[in-house]
């Protein structure tokens, strides 16, 4: 079901759930965002403005690029800000003032859960820590997302997904493979292209809290959550993970090639580059059929998985070779006629005008206040009864303060 597609009275799996973010920039928002689409009203405590500080999510600032407007001018909304804040109201306040913690407070106490990405102990001094919430509302669920958790000796230290990315060894497996480049041998190791501890732990997150929110359903009981991003970026290094731990053979960078399978990575052609996914020894034959190289499949060093990997310095060049004859896209469409995997290296312009993304409708648009409009990308979880629903932009700093204070008991007016 694509979101064009979605009647406006549709369900959605959290309806009924209120989420109070305390979080700002990445893992924390994107996590509140991924609740958002699934139906829970999600109130964003942002920074007030002061001298010195424009206020909110420290990523409004984050800027140039920003949103056009619908006459293609710059609006002040930093494109960074809306990729993790849509469906969520915003309150502006200031959380080290009394009022600020009382109306916090107050706020915890009508939400089924709060998510914060404070550094640790900080919100104790406020009195807004799981300790002092849950006291109050056993059935709390409190979500905390650090660079490196609530406890051990690393857990004060603040957290970068960027310095994450290398602590995990995350890194150490990403770049050209070691005596790839006889110049560089290889370059240095090579960060992902977006926040991937960031984005991965709030996704890990918004799953954690689904199913606290379950447990709590049955048995009246809430919990604290501790997400760690380095917690996050171990767990997903998966298969090298346990490559390591039950071989004591520490794996290195492959560049665009597979450990453990060939050929599996990227090849030049004579235009430009595709990726070539070969994943079996039935798909390798259907390959050197359309290569027209049939003496390779039938080659014992090159005719199973093991053997290939064992010989990939000599096999992978000859490939490089042949695939120089045609351009990719013949290339792309000859195997695709085979069932050999393959494909391009496009770049997020020919992501979007790609028929199968346009027909998945993995662009959204919604109204925005200052901008006319914001285009951002539609939540990959597709559900048949429940799907993912669209209806406020992120919002503008500050943008719901009376409908949010009108919640609490008695109404408080600013």
């Amino acid at each position: 079901m694509t979101p064009a597609s979605i009647p406006p009275a549709t369900p959605r799996s959290l309806d009924g759930v209120r989420v109070l973010d305390l979080t700002r920039v990445l893992a924390g928002p994107y996590c509140a965002q991924n609740l958002a689409d699934l139906g829970a009203e999600v109130i964003k405590v942002e920074r007030p403005r002061s001298p010195g500080h424009d206020g909110g999510d420290d990523t409004r600032a984050w800027g140039p690029p920003y949103v056009k407007d619908d006459d293609g001018n710059d609006t002040d909304v930093s494109t960074y800000y809306v990729s993790a804040n849509r469906g969520k109201k915003s309150i502006a306040l200031d959380i080290a003032s009394d009022e600020g913690q009382r109306t916090v407070r107050a706020l915890a106490m009508i939400s089924d859960v709060v998510i914060e990405n404070y550094k640790v102990g900080q919100l104790a001094k406020y009195g807004l820590d799981y300790a002092s919430l849950s006291r109050d509302k056993p059935s709390l669920i409190y979500c905390s997302i650090t660079g490196f958790g609530q406890t051990g000796p690393w857990a004060k230290r603040p957290g970068y997904d960027f310095v994450v990315q290398g602590l995990s060894g995350f890194m150490s497996l990403t770049g050209e493979r070691e005596g790839a480049c006889p110049t560089c041998d290889g370059g240095p190791p090579q960060k992902a292209g977006i926040a991937i501890s960031d984005l991965l732990t709030g996704i890990y997150a918004s799953g954690a809290i689904c199913a606290a929110l379950l447990h709590a359903r049955r048995t009246g009981q809430g919990q604290q959550i501790d997400m760690s991003l380095l917690d996050v970026m171990v767990a997903t290094i998966a298969n090298m993970n346990t490559l390591y731990l039950n071989s004591d053979r520490i794996p290195g960078r492959a560049g665009n090639a597979h450990q453990s399978i060939v050929p599996y990575q990227v090849f030049a052609c004579a235009d430009g580059h595709l990726i070539l996914a070969v994943g079996n020894d039935i798909q390798w034959r259907r390959f050197c059929d359309v290569a027209g190289c049939p003496g390779l499949a039938s080659d014992p060093r090159f005719a199973t998985n093991p053997s290939r990997v064992a010989h990939r310095d000599v096999l992978v060049p000859m490939i490089e070779t042949i695939l120089m004859g045609r351009d990719k896209h013949a290339w792309i469409a000859a195997f695709e006629a085979a069932d050999v995997p393959c494909g391009p290296i496009d770049n997020i312009a020919e992501v979007f005008e790609n028929p199968q993304v346009i027909a998945r409708g993995l662009r959204i648009d919604l109204p925005h206040a200052t901008a006319g409009h914001v285009a951002l990308v539609a939540n990959p979880m597709r559900m048949s009864a429940t799907p993912p629903r669209y209806e406020l932009p992120p919002p503008l700093l500050d943008e719901h303060r009376e409908e949010i204070l009108a919640l609490l008991d008695p109404p408080v007016r600013s």
